[in-house]
């Protein structure tokens, strides 16, 4: 069996260099690498493309490479609570490509399953579908959307074989699971690596094929992006 296992996050994450297009696994502050983001910030890399659902909160997740202008245009389907991504975003200084959740996730999907372009109602109409093309399709109008093309893809996982089988746990398998095996090399950081074998084949979400390199992290931070509470009644 072909072993996927890389020592650290740093062997993961060779070859990503300046100007490349990267997909980042999660929802908010749910199931993203962060281990992975902490190591890009490290590496010093600019002027990158990220495909992500948003961009974390201001001192964690996506957050940390905006502050170091790291990242020059974010696809993304929410600003969500980064302060510092809405402010580079209304002065002009990040590039900003909003696109319908469902769509982005479909982009992701499409390139994973080799699919280089699909049709979609959703953002017809409005400024999403400008310079698209339009079909009619059973009485409603449709706009084509492209698979998305990335360099790297870093997905998390709660579980993960040396052969690359992933396991996610609840909501953390999110975009994790359609951006697997989108690009043209997958990275995946887990929270537990076992040997091959070991998991239930059963219970695996994503198949080792889809995964190029995986590792394991060395620190995991539970945040809660907003915490909620009921008032003692």
């Amino acid at each position: 069996m072909i072993s996927r296992k890389v020592n650290n996050v740093k062997d993961a994450l060779e070859g990503i260099q300046d100007g490349m297009t990267i997909m980042l696994g999660g929802f908010g502050l749910c199931g993203i690498p962060e281990n992975s983001i902490a190591e890009l910030v490290n590496k010093g890399v600019k002027e990158l493309t990220c495909i992500s659902n948003n961009a974390g909160v201001d001192d964690f997740g996506l957050g940390l490479l905006l502050q170091k202008r790291q990242i020059k245009k974010m696809i993304s389907s929410y600003v969500g609570e980064n302060a510092e991504f809405e402010r580079q975003m209304l002065s002009g200084e990040l590039e900003v490509e909003l696109t319908p959740q469902g769509t982005l996730a479909e982009k992701c999907r499409a390139a994973q399953a080799g699919i280089p372009a699909f049709f979609t109602p959703a953002g017809y109409g409005t400024e999403v579908a400008e310079g698209k093309e339009v079909r009619e399709f059973n009485g409603k109008m449709h706009i084509l959307e492209h698979a998305f093309k990335a360099d790297f893809s870093i997905v998390k996982a709660w579980k993960g074989d040396e052969a690359g089988n992933l396991i996610f746990k609840g909501t953390a398998r999110n975009f994790n699971a359609p951006m697997a095996g989108a690009a043209k090399i997958t990275i995946a950081e887990v929270e537990e690596l076992v040997p091959a074998g070991t998991l239930d084949p059963n219970e695996i979400h994503i198949p080792g094929i889809m995964i190029n390199r995986i590792f394991q992290g060395e620190k995991f931070e539970k945040r809660i992006e907003q915490r909620t509470v009921r008032q003692k009644s």
